[in-house]
């Protein structure tokens, strides 16, 4: 996955694993918690991902929500972190 595609697939990634641990990017940015800059390297690190794939079948076995991300999720520490504010 590469240009413009690739970037938005796995922005749309790293937003669905961040919904599903409850981190809500909308009100990080509103407190000043989170900005532009924050959110291109995260979309970045998971467009290193090597199994998209699996991050999908993932997403869709934890419509409901997870506690933990994937070991394998590049932006595991990070949306952690943020889902335990």
């Amino acid at each position: 996955m590469t240009g413009t595609k690739g970037y938005e697939t796995h922005e749309r990634l790293m937003n669905r694993m961040a919904q599903t641990l409850g981190v809500d990017f909308e009100e990080l940015k509103q407190r000043g918690q989170c900005d532009e800059g924050a959110m291109e390297n995260r979309v970045h690190r998971c467009m290193g991902c090597t199994d998209p794939e699996a991050c999908e079948v993932f997403l869709a076995d934890h419509e409901a929500g997870a506690e933990f991300a994937p070991a394998y999720c590049r932006n595991k520490t990070d949306l952690e972190r943020l889902a335990a504010r």
